[in-house]
C-alpha cells in the first residue's frame, strides 16, 4: 500500500487541500470547525482532490501559520496535531489531525461572524437550527430523552407500559420506579423519554407510517399501495403496530420433507422486531414532524428512522463487529432493555445479522444492509423468498426498469439523474441492482473510466 493511502485508510474522515488554498482560510478553517463537532477527521494538505501529491515548501511556516489561525478563528479551541509527512523521498505535506470534541458546538469566526459547521458527505456546510440544538445538548453532554417537559406524572397514565412491565417484573409500579427510570423527575415532572411511554402521548414526532407497495419501488406497478397504515401514541404501541404490521404483509412459505415440514418465512421475525426496536429507540426526537417509516417491498424491507450514528459517522464505513455502542436516547434504551426487548451491550445490529443468517436459503448476498447518513438511518432486509424464488419467476419490473433506463442514458447522465428518473432513494440498493450489473455487462459504461469515484462521473449506454 502506498504510503499515502495507509494515512488515508486511517484517517475517520479526510479533506485535501493543495498550496494556494492555505491562503484562503475560510476553505478549510469551516472543516475544522466540521471535524470537530462531528467524529473528528484529517487534513492532507499539499495533495489534491484526486489524491494526487502536489507537496508544500517551508513547511514549518505553513504549520505556524495554520495553528495561529485555528487559535484565532475557531472557538472553543479544538485539539489538534500536526504531522509532517515526506512521500516518495521527494514531496513534502503536512497532515492536520483534529480530534473530536467534548464542547460542542465549535464555532468558526469570520470576521466576527460565527457559524458552526458539520460534515454532509464530504462536504462541511453550516449548522441548521436542530443541528446545533444537538451540538449544544451534546457539549453540554445532556440527551433529549432526559429533559423535562411540561407534564406531570399525575396527570398522565401508562397502561401500555405498566402491562408490558407486568409481563417481566413482579415489582409494583409507583413515582419511584419512574424517578429511578429517568422517565420523571424528583417533583414529579416527567422527563421527554417518561413522557414518549405515557398514553395518548403527545409528543408530534411520536409516530410510524407503514407501507406495503406494490412492485420493487414506489409506484412502479400501478399507483397505490396494498396497505398502509400511520401509527402514533406511545412508544410501546408503535413498536406493537408496527411489527404487527410486517408480520400481517409478510408470509411463511414451507417445504415438506419426508419426516418434517421446513419453515421459509420472508423475514426472520425477531430481526424485524430488534430493526424496528432500534429504529424507535435510537431515533433522532429532535426533529420535530418526523417519523419512522417502514417501506415493503416485493425484494425487501426498508425501515427508517431519523437521525444519523449519534457521532456523526457513517455506519457503512464502519465494522459492526467491533463498533460500540452510543446510545443516543440512553433512557429509552434502558427502559426497553428492562422490558426484555433489547439487549444492553447494545448488539442491535449484530442481533439483526444472527437472526437473519438462520432463515432457510440465507446467503451472505442476503444479508442485512445498514447504511446512514447525517440525518438518518436505514435498515434493509432481504426477503428470502423473493430471492429464492428468482430461479422460477421472471422479474418483468427489473427488465423493464433496465430498458428504460438505457434509453433514457442515449446521453450522459450523472447518477442522481438516473436514481431521479427510476424514483429510487436508496444510493446502495440502486447501486447493487441496477448500475453494478449494467457496468458489469457492458450495457452501460462511465465517461470517466479511470476516475470511477469522481464527482463529475456520468453513465451512458454503451
Amino acid at each position: 500500500m502506498p504510503v499515502l493511502d495507509k494515512y488515508i485508510a486511517e484517517a475517520t474522515d479526510c479533506d485535501f487541500k493543495v498550496a494556494v488554498e492555505l491562503n484562503r482560510p475560510k476553505s478549510w478553517l469551516k472543516t475544522v470547525s466540521a471535524f470537530a463537532d462531528g467524529i473528528g477527521g484529517t487534513f492532507f494538505f499539499g495533495v489534491d482532490d484526486e489524491k494526487n501529491v502536489i507537496g508544500l515548501p517551508e513547511l514549518k511556516k505553513a504549520i505556524d501559520s495554520m495553528s495561529k489561525l485555528i487559535k484565532e478563528r475557531i472557538s472553543p479551541l479544538p485539539e489538534f496535531i500536526f504531522t509532517p509527512v515526506r512521500i516518495d523521498d521527494s514531496k513534502d505535506i503536512i497532515m492536520l489531525k483534529i480530534l473530536p470534541g467534548e464542547h460542542t458546538p465549535y464555532y468558526y469566526n469570520a470576521d466576527g461572524v460565527l457559524q458552526a459547521y458539520v460534515r454532509l458527505g464530504s462536504d462541511s456546510v453550516p449548522a441548521n437550527a436542530q443541528q446545533l440544538n444537538r451540538l449544544v445538548l451534546k457539549g453540554q453532554n445532556i440527551n433529549y430523552d432526559t429533559l423535562p417537559t411540561d407534564h406531570k406524572f399525575a396527570d398522565v397514565s401508562f397502561s401500555m407500559f405498566e402491562a408490558a412491565f407486568k409481563k417481566v417484573s413482579k415489582n409494583p409500579l409507583s413515582l419511584k420506579e419512574y424517578i429511578s427510570f429517568g422517565m420523571a423527575k424528583p417533583d414529579g415532572v416527567l422527563s421527554f423519554a417518561g413522557l414518549l411511554f405515557a398514553d395518548d402521548c403527545p409528543v408530534l414526532q411520536s409516530r410510524v407510517f407503514c407501507t406495503h407497495w406494490n412492485g420493487l419501488s414506489k409506484g412502479s406497478i400501478g399507483d397505490d399501495a396494498i396497505d398502509s397504515e400511520e401509527f402514533e401514541g406511545d412508544i410501546i404501541s408503535l413498536l406493537k403496530n408496527s411489527h404487527n404490521f410486517v408480520r400481517l404483509n409478510s408470509k411463511v412459505r414451507w417445504k415438506k420433507m419426508s419426516d418434517h415440514r421446513i419453515n421459509k418465512p420472508d423475514y426472520a421475525d425477531r430481526a424485524v422486531f430488534e430493526a424496528l426496536a432500534n429504529a424507535l429507540m435510537h431515533r433522532d426526537y429532535t426533529i420535530v414532524g418526523s417519523e419512522v417509516h417502514v417501506d415493503m417491498y416485493d425484494d425487501r424491507l426498508e425501515i427508517y428512522s431519523p437521525g444519523g450514528m449519534p457521532d456523526g459517522s457513517l455506519i457503512q464505513n464502519r465494522d459492526i463487529e467491533t463498533i460500540p455502542s452510543t446510545r443516543r436516547n440512553p433512557t429509552i434504551a434502558e427502559v426497553f432493555h428492562r422490558l426484555d426487548y433489547v439487549e444492553r451491550q447494545g448488539s442491535g445490529l449484530k442481533k439483526i445479522r444472527m437472526e437473519t443468517s438462520y432463515l432457510h436459503g440465507y446467503t451472505e448476498e442476503l444479508a442485512p444492509k445498514f447504511i446512514s447518513m447525517e440525518s438518518a438511518f436505514h435498515v434493509i432486509l432481504k426477503n428470502m423468498n423473493y430471492i429464492m424464488r428468482g430461479d422460477n419467476t421472471h422479474d418483468t419490473t427489473h427488465d423493464d426498469r433496465t430498458a428504460e433506463l438505457l434509453k433514457y442514458c442515449e446521453i450522459a447522465r450523472t447518477r442522481d439523474e438516473l436514481q431521479q428518473h427510476l424514483g429510487i432513494t436508496n444510493r446502495e440498493y440502486f447501486r447493487k441492482t441496477i448500475l453494478k450489473p449494467l457496468l458489469e455487462s457492458g450495457k452501460l459504461k462511465m465517461t470517466l473510466p479511470d476516475k470511477p469515484q469522481s464527482k463529475k462521473q456520468q453513465y451512458i449506454k454503451s
